[in-house]
């Protein structure tokens, strides 16, 4: 049986196995613990409560083990849940693994990898290219295969690397429109500004923040890499500072976590690209599920909007 977890409508019954992504721990309103799971397949994921759970349940249902879960999809305050009946842990006659249950990005490492070194190649200025290509050089396992988010866009494995592949198409349709714009440090910018991550978060599965994550953050980690990146190098001009300060804006405001604001033409435009593809994404994300003719579940990263799929849309 093909069908995924996201393709299955409010009132079906699900037989599925699924990975919980995470798991916490809750008291319900008559003092008796339960637990919020995050389940998830290659569609998506699907948010389940667990009632009455004892000790034992917390272990046995932890994030990254994979589960049978019998149950009924229904729709919670306008939100999708799954209603379980029944769950178990999966044993070795199940023959499931790991990766049957990870979204993983639409490209492959391999493409991604010869996408950006050819948009490195293309690079005029010797030294931003070359901070640029020793940083992708130093974390590319780690690039290659993180998410670019905990949750609400490019929350995948891989998502990083499709992000920034997407932003760098995205980066060379926009200078092709405005030829004064610098494209290796637009280029640089899309690769470097959230190469952070990759110290920022755990990995690729059950995502969480590390130590450095929750107290530096991937901008000041990445202002750190360039630094060290240009040092090593021997580098010492203009260049480190305008890639630093790209890094530092690229969220465009203080309240949406930019130590500065963009000041330089090719800061600004990397804030722009970096938005719409996130956004792109987490559009494409909500409107799949989603049948023509109907609304989508609140997205709330945009502005707890919710979305229409005309009916034309196939």
């Amino acid at each position: 049986m093909n069908k995924k977890i996201l393709h299955y409508d409010v009132g079906e019954q699900v037989d599925l196995f699924l990975l919980i992504k995470n798991s916490t721990k809750g008291i319900a309103s008559n003092g008796k613990p339960f637990m919020t799971l995050i389940l998830q397949d290659k569609s998506g994921d699907i948010e389940a409560k667990l009632w009455d759970v004892n000790e034992g349940d917390e272990k046995t249902y932890a994030a990254q083990k994979i589960v049978k879960i019998l149950g009924d999809v229904q729709n919670y305050r306008g939100r999708t849940q799954l209603k379980i009946r029944q769950i178990r842990q999966t044993g070795p006659s199940d023959s499931v693994k790991l990766d049957d249950f990870l979204e993983t990005a639409p490209l492959s490492q391999e493409d991604m990898v010869s996408k950006m070194t050819q948009y490195i190649f293309d690079m005029k200025n010797p030294n931003i290219q070359r901070i640029t290509r020793h940083l992708i050089k130093k974390h590319q396992k780690s690039f290659l295969e993180y998410p670019a988010a905990t949750k609400n866009h490019h929350e995948f494995v891989s998502g990083l690397a499709y992000h920034v592949v997407s932003m760098l198409d995205l980066a060379k349709a926009v200078a092709s429109l405005y030829p004064s714009l610098d494209k290796d440090l637009l280029y640089a910018g899309v690769i470097l500004h959230d190469m952070g991550k990759v110290l920022e978060l755990s990995g690729p599965i059950s995502t969480v923040y590390t130590t450095a994550g929750n107290l530096l953050g991937h901008i000041t980690i990445m202002i750190n890499e360039i630094g060290k990146a240009a040092e090593e190098l021997g580098i010492a001009g203009e260049e480190v500072l305008i890639l630093q300060h790209l890094v530092l804006s690229h969220h465009g405001k203080a309240e949406w976590g930019s130590p500065k604001p963009p000041m330089i033409k090719e800061a600004e435009i990397l804030h722009y690209i970096d938005n719409l593809d996130a956004k792109m994404n987490m559009l494409d994300r909500a409107l799949e599920r989603v049948k023509p003719g109907e609304f989508s579940e609140r997205v709330f990263p945009l502005d707890n909007r919710s979305f229409y799929k005309p009916v034309f849309h196939k």
